[in-house]
């Protein structure tokens, strides 16, 4: 007679089995191993430089950038070496280094690889950033670390713009800001403001942990600018009209000027001289130029221009609150409605006029156009 299993002995015997072939599965190779795993060539490299030079960027560096253009191989700071060596060359001493002595890692041991204690405390500046030295990322030797505006500078616009009531374009002129950048830096520091009036948190220790570690514009309260212009403020802006391929043949007695290109391109497009974000800036130069040493006549234009500027800001205003009262409102539980009368005529002959309905969206050039006439058919 055949032997057989009580089912109690054959669901323990199962379930050994099962359990085996999990463990096994899940086991890793390495636990079956008694030989110690071999440590791979990229592995003590790694580890060698993580121990050596890399060791410079365990820490950032007090009031710079520490990107890895900025060290040579052997994790020294090539600026910090290039200053001493100008300083050995011309025998002076350089009140930033003075008391630094050669130890067994070289002589930039205390700005590159070790980081002092007393230079992490600010007791010795380190050389301000090159432009090799803001290159974060070694194999892309186009790209630069551009400054972004410090706390400082941020307090100022705004502070010229609330308690000052000076215009965007006037602070923009005066601090060598953008224009959309000083309205946003005036915008967020609103809501700010307004954050620390209702006691909500601010990730205030993030943001100056982020904006240590990038390069920065400087600015010093109580002065009238900063030291450096943030950034280029005169810019021509592209627009849309010029982006179209164009064909204006003109005679040769023709004097062709600015105006003339702006007016090839449209009757209402302004030349380039008027499109700039700063016009008034080019009209101080050339009245500084025509009155050297009259700084009172410059004094007295600049007043003419900004009156100019404010009076074309009230005329903005009470055109667009005449809009508002001319526009019919409908409120809805989660929607306002806005209806506005419209004329047909006012999308022009060909459809493609400003007042147009949907013009604000944008209308396709034709200039590629199949079928459209790309040759000029005569000389004006």
């Amino acid at each position: 007679m055949t032997p057989r299993l009580l089912r109690s002995d054959f669901q323990t015997l199962l379930h050994s089995t099962t359990l085996c072939s999990r463990c096994l599965r899940q086991a890793h190779p390495r636990f079956f191993s008694t030989s110690p795993r071999p440590s791979t060539r990229l592995r003590q490299s790694m580890f060698r430089w993580l121990n050596g030079p890399g060791a410079a960027f365990r820490d950032p560096l007090p009031g710079s950038t520490n990107y890895l253009n900025a060290y040579d191989p052997q994790g020294n700071l090539i600026r910090a070496r290039a200053a001493r060596a100008t300083i050995r060359s011309t025998g002076e001493e350089d009140p930033r280094t003075a008391g630094d002595e050669d130890g067994p890692d070289g002589p930039d041991a205390a700005l590159g690889r070790n980081h002092l204690e007393q230079n992490i405390a600010g007791a010795k500046p380190i050389p301000k950033e090159m432009a090799d030295d803001l290159m974060p990322f070694p194999l892309n030797r186009q790209f630069r670390s551009q400054p972004v505006l410090s706390e400082e500078l941020r307090d100022e616009i705004y502070r010229r713009i609330n308690q000052e009531k000076k215009s965007v374009r006037t602070v923009s002129a005066e601090l060598g800001v953008e224009m959309q950048r000083v309205g946003a830096v005036f915008r967020l520091k609103t809501i700010e403001n307004q954050w620390i009036e209702e006691g909500r948190p601010l990730a205030a220790p993030y943001a100056r942990a982020v904006g240590a570690m990038l390069p920065n514009t400087p600015f010093v309260p109580g002065t009238r600018t900063p030291p450096l212009p943030h950034e280029s403020i005169n810019d021509l802006p592209v627009h849309s009209v010029t982006t179209r391929q164009l064909f204006h043949p003109v005679p040769e007695s023709m004097h062709f000027n600015r105006e003339s290109a702006a007016r090839a391109f449209s009757r209402d497009l302004l030349p380039a001289d008027k499109r700039i974000p700063h016009p008034e800036l080019v009209d101080l130069a050339k009245v500084a130029a025509q009155h050297r040493g009259r700084d009172d006549v410059v004094k007295a234009r600049r007043n003419e221009l900004e009156q100019q500027e404010a009076a074309v800001l009230n005329m903005r205003r009470e055109q667009k609150a005449a809009q508002e009262a001319a526009a019919k409102k409908v409120d809805t539980p989660r929607w306002q409605f806005r209806f506005e009368n419209i004329k047909a005529e006012s999308a022009g002959r060909d459809g493609r006029a400003k007042g147009g309905v949907g013009a604000r969206y944008g209308i396709p050039p034709q200039d590629r156009k199949k079928g459209q006439i790309k040759i000029p058919t005569k000389v004006e």
